[in-house]
């Protein structure tokens, strides 16, 4: 493919002005003005058209709407990192190029997850609830008492990029680590962390503290911390959530919260977003944000430049250095 063939761009989204200002310079671009998700009905005419899609976590794009894909679509660009909005076995099937934004998200998306767990043990939230509505009457020896967190256990479900970072912030907050894969982390990176690594799901989910979902949605971690395993989980624990909101069983976590069977949960992501669990906004020892893990200027930018080198690398006839070739946990 050739830059003389001018493709077709189509943004589904809108993005940040500078991004959007650079991409049609170099493409034949059309935006999303309104920045509302396209329907159904315009993602299908969409992939009709375009030689290059630019998704984001909002298009759900399933084998339906891939297998109408018009004969010039070519590349996928997610602005973003997960690709689970994605069938990659249709987006094969049509020989259409799947790419990414990795890397860029992690310390933001780190840094939000360490700000949950230090927000909800100490009751961040509440406290600033109580001020806003006028109730507090001043200090008290024995009022909205949370719970240190230096010197307790953290258990990361996942221990990739972002995995790796919360545990290095943790470290400097007197956490011990302790994590779970589908195999172990790197010998230099287990002894950097001094973490500890468990085989077993539920064996970890007994023996730490605070829990923090950092792996992937896949079809493997549907409902990964489901029910029985939430149940595990000791009611001193906390457990906090900025991957993606189906990989916890969200209905079983509000009823365990509301119990008192856990101790509380810091919650950026949810399974029907944007819809919350009513159950959840009731409950006072949670802290609930509207996906905010990866909000930042200098992360968003950085997407955008990603995805634009996706885009040219593809047009000018090279291999798109974020190619996505699988999914795992």
């Amino acid at each position: 493919m050739t830059s003389a063939a001018k493709p077709l761009v189509i943004v589904t989204r809108k993005l940040p002005d500078a991004v959007e200002v650079r991409m049609k310079e170099l493409f034949n671009t059309r935006l999303n003005e309104a920045d509302k998700p396209l329907s159904r009905v315009e993602l299908i005419e969409a992939f009709k058209t375009a030689t290059v899609i630019v998704s984001t976590v909002t298009d759900k794009l399933d084998a339906e709407v891939l297998k109408l894909a018009g004969p010039e679509m070519k590349l996928i660009a997610n602005f973003g990192t997960g690709v689970d909005n994605i069938d990659l076995a249709a987006a094969r099937a049509k020989n259409i190029i799947v790419t990414n934004t990795p890397g860029v998200l992690t310390e933001d998306t780190a840094d939000m997850t360490m700000a949950l767990i230090l927000a909800v043990p100490r009751r961040l939230a509440e406290g600033e609830r109580v001020l806003r509505a006028g109730k507090w009457r001043g200090w008290s020896p024995t009022w909205m008492l949370g719970r240190r967190i230096w010197g307790k256990r953290l258990g990361i479900v996942g221990m990739g990029r972002i995995g790796a970072a919360v545990a290095r912030r943790a470290r400097g907050f007197g956490l011990a680590v302790h994590y779970h894969n589908r195999k172990p982390a790197p010998e230099a990176l287990v002894a950097e962390l001094e973490a500890t690594y468990w085989e077993s799901l539920d064996q970890m989910l007994r023996h730490v503290d605070i829990v923090s979902v950092n792996c992937p949605h896949t079809p493997a971690t549907f409902h990964l911390l489901s029910r029985r395993r939430l149940q595990l989980m000791q009611p001193h624990a906390y457990i906090v959530n900025t991957s993606r909101g189906e990989v916890i069983d969200e209905g079983a976590l509000a009823e365990l919260l509301a119990a008192g069977k856990i101790a509380g949960a810091g919650l950026d992501v949810f399974e029907q977003e944007p819809s919350v669990n009513p159950r959840l906004l009731k409950l006072e020892n949670v802290v609930l944000l509207p996906h905010m893990g990866s909000s930042t200027i200098e992360g968003r930018r950085d997407m955008g430049e990603k995805v634009i080198i996706n885009i040219k690398s593809l047009i000018d006839g090279h291999n798109p250095p974020d190619r996505v070739i699988e999914t795992m946990f």
